[in-house]
């Protein structure tokens, strides 16, 4: 029985290209490690899970799928991640690359800027780590709502993922330590050393891009 195996994929921006959204160390560290070690991780257990399927033994086979889940949700996760990122002068990281996104957000939550602070107020209520998402909702109407994932769960179901924050600590305690309302908030960037780690904060109002792909991603039914 053939075993799919996942790699690592290339970022299509330098690890120092969103600073100073987000250092890059934390890119290098988030990517090269983080991510590499999920990849790694579901590659193995994808290869004992064919050696137990073939081996008939279903214990093992059970006792796998918790891995394989929390390890191919944090492949997904994060190569959809990268993805929604973008350096803040380049063309994707302005709005008006993504009009139709900015009308359906503007429809479903009044402004961009009651968008961001509903998101922003979805991601502090998060136990623990896992995931923000604004998803298109399969079916006619196609709305926009804001979901959570626990862990390294990914958006299943009938739902699209338009672009997602990772709220685990790797993604963001190098740079604002515990305080999270910075890493989320839509406010200016503050001045260097105004945060305990004496580093910038992620601005969602920056953190947003990839409008190019989410615009895509509204526009037909394919993810991005």
């Amino acid at each position: 029985m053939a075993v799919t195996t996942y790699s690592l994929p290339k970022l299509p921006y330098a690890y120092d290209a969103l600073e100073p959204a987000i250092s890059g160390q934390i890119m290098e560290l988030h990517h090269s490690k983080h991510h590499q070690a999920y990849v790694t991780n579901l590659n193995k257990a994808l290869q004992s899970h064919v050696a137990a399927a073939t081996a008939g033994d279903i214990a093992t086979q059970i006792a796998l799928q918790p891995v394989i889940r929390f390890n191919g949700g944090g492949h997904i996760n994060h190569s959809l991640f990268w993805l929604n990122l973008a350096p803040t002068a380049s063309a994707e990281a302005n709005p008006d690359s993504a009009r139709a996104l900015v009308a359906e957000i503007d429809k479903t939550w009044g402004s961009l800027d009651a968008f961001k602070k509903a998101f922003a107020a979805a991601l502090l209520a998060i136990q623990g780590s896992g995931w923000g998402w604004l998803v298109r909702e399969d079916g006619p109407a196609r709305s926009l709502r804001i979901v959570t994932t626990k862990d390294q769960d990914p958006v299943v179901g009938g739902e699209v993922p338009v672009f997602g924050v990772d709220m685990w600590e790797h993604a963001y305690y190098l740079q604002v330590c515990a305080h999270l309302t910075p890493f989320v908030t839509p406010n200016p960037l503050p001045s260097r050393g105004s945060f305990p780690c004496g580093s910038m904060s992620l601005c969602l109002c920056v953190s947003l891009p990839c409008y190019a792909c989410v615009h895509a991603s509204l526009s037909s039914h394919r993810e991005c």
